[in-house]
């Protein structure tokens, strides 16, 4: 048993003094420290700076670590270049992508206090570093393929992946599903993947309108993309509609990554089935996709996360780094209650979404932490969240399950 007492701890989306928590794997009482040590007269008493905010665990909803070699290699401004860059790169950027280069990555965003995340998987290259790195990770086996013809060897590929992943559920792997794009995965597969996440009731992810440019192919077969389909796949005509997509996901919520180019009918439509977004603020920009308008979320009241999507469209894949992005592109509202529900996005909105034991503390909860050291004690509870963002660039510990990691 070990008791923490920091200044302050983030319970129920506000800050309080004067309470400390005791816990092995899970959380056991959260109480002042007098009461506590009474308790438990044997438990270890943690020892911490001045001016520490202790929070669950942050959770990171969206993350490619299979292209963390990049570094200069691809293109930024805009998304057809990029996705050109990527196209043109690809192996080489994979090839020299080895297990010690992603697990230095993980322990990255462990640094930065992300104590689960979902890893988005496209091959299968990273599950044996996700079998062994301390964070938990939900598992996207992802799938992608727009032609016919490959329909069905592409599905029994995806298949091989997932079931290999649930085989390490033992040793923190939660099985999942991804869908790669409404531009890049056939119906047919569309249908029998959704299906197999809805049957075994596994998290479900998808990109959606991310650019201008795949919501120009999708309306209209035009636009960027076309001269791409001709090129890579002899096609001039999208194999889907965005209606046609969204009504897929009708049966099971689904986290939807980016819909940056979602009109407000479309945002309403993914409120009414209980959908859910993670938002990457970074990538957006340099991929030149533009803002997500978080305000409309927040009317609509549609969940979301701050999540830093993959090496290939970032330069860290540090939370906190997301965070300062996000907080600086969203001008509109109250800056504290931007920050305020910033922190809610990879805590508790990400633990309510995918329905897991973290990111809250609260007793019966794993005990995953994060303990920030601020730089000075805070002018009131209101602005720790914002003072958090600002001048944190690492956290200072880490327990996972009650272990200590940093």
């Amino acid at each position: 048993m070990t008791i923490i007492n920091p200044n302050y701890i983030y319970i129920n989306g506000k800050f309080k003094e004067n309470l400390s928590v005791a816990f092995d794997k899970e959380i056991k009482a959260i109480d002042t420290i007098e009461n506590l040590q009474k308790k438990y007269p044997q438990a270890t008493i943690e020892e911490i700076k001045e001016n520490s905010v202790l929070y669950p665990g942050f959770i990171n909803t969206h993350v490619h670590l299979e292209f963390s070699a990049n570094k200069t290699t691809l293109q930024y401004g805009s998304f057809m270049p990029w996705l050109d860059s990527v196209i043109k790169n690809r192996e080489e950027l994979v090839g020299e992508c080895s297990n010690d280069l992603m697990m230095q990555e993980c322990q990255n965003m462990m640094k930065s206090g992300i104590t689960t995340f979902g890893a988005i998987s496209s091959f299968g290259l990273e599950l044996e570093v996700c079998t062994q790195t301390p964070q938990k990770v939900i598992f996207f086996n992802e799938i992608i393929g727009s032609n016919p013809a490959t329909a069905d060897m592409l599905y029994n590929d995806f298949l091989e992946r997932l079931d290999e992943s649930k085989k390490y559920s033992d040793q923190g792997v939660t099985p999942a599903v991804a869908i790669h794009s409404p531009y890049s995965v056939h119906p047919i597969v569309l249908k029998r993947t959704v299906n197999v996440a809805k049957t075994e009731n596994l998290p479900l992810t998808a990109h959606f309108l991310e650019s201008q440019a795949e919501r120009e192919w999708l309306e209209e077969n035009s636009g960027e993309f076309l001269p791409f389909f001709q090129k890579f796949f002899n096609s001039s005509k999208s194999v889907t509609k965005i209606d046609e997509f969204l009504k897929s996901f009708d049966e099971i919520p689904t986290h939807f990554a980016h819909v940056v180019q979602a009109n407000e009918e479309e945002l309403k439509y993914l409120a009414q089935k209980g959908h859910s977004i993670a938002h990457c603020p970074r990538s957006n920009r340099l991929l030149g996709c533009g803002r997500l308008p978080i305000e409309t979320l927040i009317e609509l009241k549609i969940p979301f996360t701050i999540a830093t999507d993959g090496l290939s469209s970032n330069n860290s894949l540090n939370i906190l780094d997301e965070l300062r992005a996000g907080v600086m592109l969203h001008h509109l509202g109250s800056l504290e209650e931007l920050a305020s529900l910033f922190i809610g996005s990879i805590t508790s909105v990400p633990a309510d979404i995918f329905s897991l034991n973290s990111g809250k503390i609260e007793v019966g909860r794993d005990s995953d932490f994060a303990l920030v050291t601020l730089p000075a004690k805070p002018s009131s509870l209101e602005s720790i969240a914002l003072q958090t963002i600002l001048h944190t660039k690492e956290v200072t510990n880490v327990w996972i399950s009650g272990k200590k990691e940093i």
